[in-house]
């Protein structure tokens, strides 16, 4: 079939200015955001000055507690997801054994995240920002007690991270890498210099 005057199958149709604005958009946004991957200290610098912008402003608006909630769960859900091996093992020892090391003699395998630390911040980053969003919608305001919602997210950020602790602990791992291990340079013998003078 034929495109017709209509244009309609037309490969040579220029595109649409929304949709060039959209993709030159959407390749500069991925420049930057790839530019800043090894900046992590910035980064994470970046993303607590919006949180603190949410933060006052749900408390000079004291309302939005719905929102906060939400957000809540979402930043609860994506530490779990953080916190946690890409492969669980668990599931792991059930089909063809253990991917994490459980004993000193075991080869040593790197702990690798289910969520890798960059799409962590970056998901962080965006959920305030959504919610900083839907803080101008009056909406998203609804009248809640928010002591209990408060009190409800407690309880559940203890017992989930309760159940994550005792996931690391079974399966001796830790998500965190607390730096290179380094080594003292070995001093070269006194004897040694001594000998070469002889």
């Amino acid at each position: 079939m034929e495109g017709g005057p209509s244009g309609f199958g037309d490969a040579a149709d220029p595109p649409l200015p929304l949709a060039k604005w959209r993709n030159d958009f959407s390749r500069s946004f991925q420049y930057y955001l790839d530019r800043s991957t090894p900046h992590t200290l910035w980064r994470w610098m970046g993303t607590l000055a919006v949180a603190l912008v949410y933060v006052l402003r749900v408390y000079l608006l004291q309302g939005f507690y719905i929102v906060s909630y939400g957000l809540g769960i979402y930043l609860l859900n994506l530490l779990i997801g953080f916190l946690s091996p890409k492969v669980d093992p668990e599931l792991e020892v059930l089909n063809d054994g253990p991917s994490l090391p459980t004993r000193g003699s075991e080869d040593f395998k790197p702990f690798i995240r289910r969520l890798p630390e960059f799409k962590f911040w970056y998901a962080i980053t965006k959920a305030f920002l959504v919610a900083f969003v839907m803080t101008f919608f009056s909406v998203f305001d609804v009248p809640v007690f928010w002591p209990i919602l408060l009190c409800y997210w407690i309880v559940l950020f203890v017992l989930t991270m309760k159940r994550q602790i005792l996931h690391m602990i079974k399966y001796k791992y830790l998500p965190f890498d607390l730096g290179k291990k380094r080594y003292a340079r070995k001093k070269p013998s006194s004897s040694r210099g001594s000998s070469a003078k002889d």
